[in-house]
């Protein structure tokens, strides 16, 4: 039935409201936030957790498993190496990482107009990330194959709301694991000219990245660039494995961007309270950012957070869940105290569908990584399943929601026109306002418009169709794809990133490891 309504109204009246929503619609690289960042805890708290996570790291001490590199660095560097088990003398991490990395760096683009700046007071939206499983309401749940994986590329660069391509957007299972990164990559290259992140599955496999990267880029472009941002997970708790750190080595050595990032399900891979994440987080996160800058001095990273909540009844993780976004908060906190970026949040749910509850719990958790100040959202768009599945309609619904933040994060207008005083001084008492010189000169932007709601009297709602959210995402996200067009690419780059590819293919078996 959606189908068939969605090539039934073409014109008229749906044309109207097309044309309007695209009329409006204004296309940012990033977000700039003028509103101040929520904070849940003083100083005192603040210290409190930053002096936990010091004794961590002190005390018990983090292992770098697999990776006796990496523990040469850090004896060299002042750490006490016992076996695989790292301690670190007490502001020790903290004072490598504030020595050289930066506060804020620029991820660039293959299209410089869509260059986004990540750090401060600004906020990028990307979509969702490793998931095996896509769902549509056409044909269900199912693995997610190289030619979902393209099309959600596609759909995160037509989206004006979404200013990333993402990395794993989901897993094309068809095609063989050792294999798949080059197919991404090269979807991410040449399907968008956004920025996009890297793979991290093996470090051979980070290096192949970087050497796309040069040739879409060139190869001096990334010593003084970043056009890579990879996700580099922890494996809580208090463990950095192998393929992690070499990893994170292959892109601090190209000097390129990673997001250090524990991934915690409280109560299993840390404590069950809030304070108690937080300075396991923290201290996961110093000590990864720690490798990084010894590798490479300089190097952009990113403090990562993903804390979630579990179930004590089946284990199953819980999202949307007050205690998760108080780690949010606190975390965001700790990393502006630290100086540097820092990545949380997202369109976080449990639900297996885009329904009630995907929204509610999708809304908890992007609404405080909005008033937290995150600068990196990953999982901005389509998650499902606590995180098993990406799904079609699921992102053109989230994607909605970033559009709507884009507008919170701005704040109050106070110009002369945001006052709007004169309007009030000469329309008087009792008379309103729908035909005023300023509603008519404000009225095509003075609120955000959806394109997925329905506000129109029930009667038009069943003359169209009677659908409900899903519904109208599913006509949606044909739509754009129908209407996709490739941005520009120069024919020899492109040739040489195919050439690539096939010679990598072609210099290993096929694996599924």
């Amino acid at each position: 039935m959606t189908e068939v309504m969605s090539n039934r109204r073409t014109g008229g009246r749906e044309g109207r409201r097309a044309a309007r929503l695209n009329a409006q619609v204004e296309r940012l690289p990033f977000l700039t936030r003028t509103l101040a960042p929520f904070e849940v805890l003083g100083e005192e708290g603040l210290s409190i957790i930053e002096h936990n996570a010091d004794t961590i790291l002190e005390e018990v001490g983090v292992e770098f498993r697999g990776d006796p590199d990496a523990l040469r660095l850090l004896r060299e560097a002042g750490a006490d190496v016992d076996g695989e088990r790292v301690r670190f003398p007490r502001g020790m991490c903290r004072q490598i990482v504030q020595a050289t990395a930066p506060r804020q760096f620029t991820q660039y683009a293959r299209n410089t107009a869509n260059n986004v700046e990540i750090g401060g007071l600004h906020t990028v939206f990307a979509p969702n990330y490793g998931s095996p499983f896509v769902r549509d309401l056409d044909n269900g749940r199912r693995y997610g194959t190289i030619e979902d994986f393209r099309n959600f590329v596609k759909l995160a660069y037509l989206s004006p709301h979404l200013h990333h391509s993402g990395g794993t957007v989901c897993e094309p299972v068809d095609v063989p694991v050792n294999k798949r990164h080059l197919d991404m990559v090269y979807s991410h290259i040449r399907y968008s000219d956004k920025p996009f992140m890297g793979s991290v599955t093996a470090p051979e496999r980070a290096q192949d990245t970087v050497e796309m990267a040069r040739l879409a880029f060139g190869p001096e472009y990334l010593e003084d660039h970043c056009v890579i941002l990879s996700l580099i997970n922890a494996n809580s708790p208090l463990v950095w494995d192998s393929t992690m750190l070499g990893a994170a080595r292959a892109y601090a050595l190209g000097n390129q961007a990673t997001l250090l990032t524990p991934f915690i399900l409280a109560g299993a891979m840390a404590p069950v309270t809030a304070a108690g994440v937080a300075a396991q987080t923290l201290a996961e996160s110093l000590a990864g950012m720690t490798f990084v800058q010894l590798v490479r001095p300089g190097a952009p990273v990113v403090l990562g957070s993903f804390a979630s909540s579990m179930s004590m009844q089946s284990g199953a993780p819980t999202f949307g869940t007050p205690e998760p976004a108080l780690v949010l908060y606190t975390m965001a906190s700790l990393a502006r105290r630290l100086g540097v970026p820092f990545r949380s949040g997202g369109s976080l749910c449990a639900s297996k569908v885009a329904d009630a509850q995907a929204a509610y719990e999708s809304a908890a958790t992007l609404q405080p990584t909005v008033l937290a100040g995150v600068n990196f959202v990953l999982h901005a768009a389509g998650w499902l399943e606590g995180g098993l599945a990406v799904g079609y309609e699921k992102f053109i619904l989230d994607a909605d929601q970033c559009g709507m933040m884009a507008v919170f994060v701005k704040g109050v207008d106070m110009s002369e026109n945001g006052q709007a005083l004169d309007a009030i001084r000469s329309n008087g008492p009792g008379q309103h306002f729908l035909g005023t010189a300023h509603t008519l000169a404000n009225f095509e932007t003075a609120f955000y418009r959806s394109e997925i709601a329905d506000n129109n009297s029930f009667e038009q709602w069943q003359e169209d169709g009677s659908l409900d959210a899903a519904q109208r995402a599913n006509a949606v996200w044909k739509r754009m794809l129908r209407e996709y067009e490739a941005p520009p690419i120069d024919a020899a780059v492109d040739e040489a990133l195919l050439e690539f590819i096939i010679r990598r293919k072609a210099s290993m078996p096929d694996s599924e490891v």
